[in-house]
Protein backbone atom coordinates (compact mmCIF):
# COMPACT_ATOMS: atom_id res chain seq x y z
CA UNK A 1 0.00 0.00 0.00
CA UNK A 2 1.41 3.13 -0.76
CA UNK A 3 1.80 5.91 2.23
CA UNK A 4 0.58 9.15 0.70
CA UNK A 5 2.48 12.24 1.38
CA UNK A 6 1.52 16.23 1.26
CA UNK A 7 4.19 17.81 -0.72
CA UNK A 8 4.70 21.75 0.29
CA UNK A 9 6.20 23.46 -2.50
CA UNK A 10 9.02 25.58 -1.26
CA UNK A 11 10.62 27.16 -4.36
CA UNK A 12 10.94 26.35 -7.44
CA UNK A 13 14.22 25.51 -9.09
CA UNK A 14 14.13 25.01 -12.82
CA UNK A 15 12.24 23.33 -15.69
CA UNK A 16 13.61 21.67 -19.06
CA UNK A 17 12.41 19.06 -20.91
CA UNK A 18 13.96 15.91 -23.14
CA UNK A 19 12.87 13.34 -24.82
CA UNK A 20 9.11 14.25 -24.69
CA UNK A 21 9.83 14.28 -20.71
CA UNK A 22 9.32 17.53 -18.58
CA UNK A 23 11.22 17.43 -15.61
CA UNK A 24 11.17 20.29 -13.05
CA UNK A 25 13.13 20.86 -9.68
CA UNK A 26 12.14 22.42 -6.52
CA UNK A 27 12.70 22.92 -2.84
CA UNK A 28 10.22 21.17 -0.86
CA UNK A 29 9.16 19.20 1.95
CA UNK A 30 7.87 15.93 1.79
CA UNK A 31 5.21 15.35 4.87
CA UNK A 32 3.14 11.65 5.98
CA UNK A 33 -0.49 11.99 5.79
CA UNK A 34 -2.67 10.27 7.33
CA UNK A 35 -5.57 9.06 5.07
CA UNK A 36 -9.05 9.49 5.90
CA UNK A 37 -11.33 7.24 5.75
CA UNK A 38 -13.83 8.98 3.09
CA UNK A 39 -10.89 9.66 0.63
CA UNK A 40 -9.04 7.16 -1.31
CA UNK A 41 -5.40 7.87 -0.55
CA UNK A 42 -3.42 10.10 -2.10
CA UNK A 43 0.01 12.37 -2.65
CA UNK A 44 -1.05 15.72 -2.71
CA UNK A 45 0.95 19.14 -4.08
CA UNK A 46 0.46 22.26 -2.04
CA UNK A 47 1.51 26.24 -3.11
CA UNK A 48 1.21 29.60 -2.78
CA UNK A 49 -0.45 31.31 -5.43
CA UNK A 50 2.82 33.03 -6.42
CA UNK A 51 4.16 30.05 -7.04
CA UNK A 52 1.17 28.22 -9.11
CA UNK A 53 1.65 31.28 -11.72
CA UNK A 54 5.39 30.29 -11.40
CA UNK A 55 4.50 26.70 -12.33
CA UNK A 56 2.21 27.90 -14.83
CA UNK A 57 4.86 30.01 -16.38
CA UNK A 58 7.00 27.28 -16.58
CA UNK A 59 4.61 25.07 -18.11
CA UNK A 60 3.85 27.52 -21.08
CA UNK A 61 7.90 27.89 -21.61
CA UNK A 62 8.48 23.87 -21.71
CA UNK A 63 5.26 23.62 -24.24
CA UNK A 64 6.31 26.46 -26.27
CA UNK A 65 9.60 24.45 -26.68
CA UNK A 66 7.69 21.28 -27.83
CA UNK A 67 5.99 23.24 -30.72
CA UNK A 68 8.61 25.05 -31.52
CA UNK A 69 10.29 21.36 -32.44
CA UNK A 70 6.91 20.16 -34.40
CA UNK A 71 7.17 20.57 -37.90
CA UNK A 72 4.64 22.93 -39.12
CA UNK A 73 2.07 20.29 -41.00
CA UNK A 74 1.96 18.77 -37.16
CA UNK A 75 0.69 22.48 -35.80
Amino acid sequence: MKKPQRIEMQRWKSASNTHGLVEFRFEGLFVPETPREEREPAHVLSMSEADARALMLLLKAQLAEFDKRKARSQR
